[in-house]
């Protein structure tokens, strides 16, 4: 085995979820993962946890999605696993990442909220996202496996008490700001965070990470902004979205790929018509955009706007979180762009303030 899997294995049960004797851990992965699969469970071992793994296919899926006709429902048994679970790992690695392209966006999204009380649960744990590496993401960022291999090693074996420490400082601007501008092209925005709580993302719920986020104000954003990188939502890529915003809400949308895809997000409910969160990414690890989210959200040039569910950790006591079924994650391209947080520079032209 890739000595490097084994080290991935151990960030994710020292680091990440911090697995202790005892824990009940879910893994979910395919079959592409089984080398992952096999060193998490020799670490969990270790710790004394008591590991079982769920496949997870989007063939799977599809076939379900396909067939099942009539409501939704939320599906007892899996809640009770997961009030019973004390550590979840979800490992991206499907071998078709577009094998959803031909389920319906209604059907997702009334999927999604019958799911809405198993989630609520899973963000109560400790969990952790990550990826393995698999020809299918390979391809979609135009590399060779051995190529993304690498690109995915370097961004996860890092030193991650230091990237903690170094996004420290800017935790603790979000926390003490109350109003974030951003400038640049076809992009004016503004929105509140006043009473809000930055997070220092250092790896314990994404592998990699490298970003620091907060949650804006629910009823504060105004302007316009353009999104120049793709996001694939559910196996469809969506390019050029374009979201005006007035009192907090989405009241004007487009996108030049997709823009029915878009539609069904906003039409989740009403909490996705909101921003959820603002991130800014700091992982200068990560210098290649792939269109997996996991990782082109934590480049450090960018920024991402979520519409949808704010995290209950971002939200003041005295504050209003946003509530959705959906997250969905939105990358803007900031080399060419300003933040500020109170009028003082964040970002300018992709450089922190502790670059400039």
């Amino acid at each position: 085995m890739d000595e490097r899997i084994e080290e991935h294995a151990r960030i994710l049960v020292e680091w990440s979820t911090k697995i202790k004797e005892g824990d009940n851990v879910v893994i979910r992965a395919s079959e592409e993962a089984k080398e992952l699969v096999i060193a998490l469970k020799k670490e969990v071992a270790k710790k004394g946890g008591k590991p079982i793994t769920i496949y997870s296919s989007n063939e799977a899926n599809r076939a379900y999605f396909k067939n099942f006709e009539g409501e939704f429902e939320t599906p007892e048994h899996v809640l009770a696993m997961m009030e019973e679970t004390d550590v979840l790992i979800g490992i991206g690695s499907d071998p078709n990442l577009r094998a959803m392209n031909d389920v319906s966006g209604k059907k997702l999204a009334e999927y999604s909220k019958a799911h809405r009380p198993i989630q609520e649960v899973q963000l109560s744990k400790r969990w952790c996202g990550t990826q393995h590496p698999t020809n299918a993401q390979a391809q979609l960022a135009g590399m060779s496996l051995d190529e993304y291999k690498d690109f995915v090693y370097s961004a996860v074996l890092r030193d991650w008490q230091e990237v903690h420490d170094l996004q420290e400082d800017l935790k603790e601007k979000l926390d003490e700001g109350k109003e974030v501008y951003i400038k640049g092209p076809d992009t004016e925005l503004t929105m509140s965070i006043d009473g809000m709580i930055g997070v220092n993302s250092d790896g314990e719920n994404n592998m990699p990470s490298g970003e620091v986020f907060t949650a804006p104000v629910i009823d504060s954003v105004e302007g316009e902004i353009l999104f120049d990188k793709p996001l694939i939502h559910q196996g469809r890529e969506i390019n050029g979205v374009k979201l005006k915003f007035e009192g907090g809400k989405v009241v004007e949308y487009s996108a030049e790929q997709n823009e029915e895809a878009l539609k069904d997000i906003l039409e989740t409910d009403d909490g996705a018509k909101r921003l959820g969160e603002l991130g800014i990414g700091t992982n200068r690890g990560i210098d290649i955009f792939t269109k997996n989210m996991l990782f082109d959200e934590k480049m450090g040039d960018t920024i991402h706007l979520a519409l949808g569910r704010s995290y209950p950790r971002c939200v003041g006591e005295d504050r209003e979180q946003n509530e959705s079924a959906v997250h969905v994650d939105m990358i803007k391209d900031m080399s060419e762009g300003i933040l500020k947080i109170d009028d003082e520079v964040i970002m300018d032209n992709g450089k922190f303030f502790w670059e400039i």
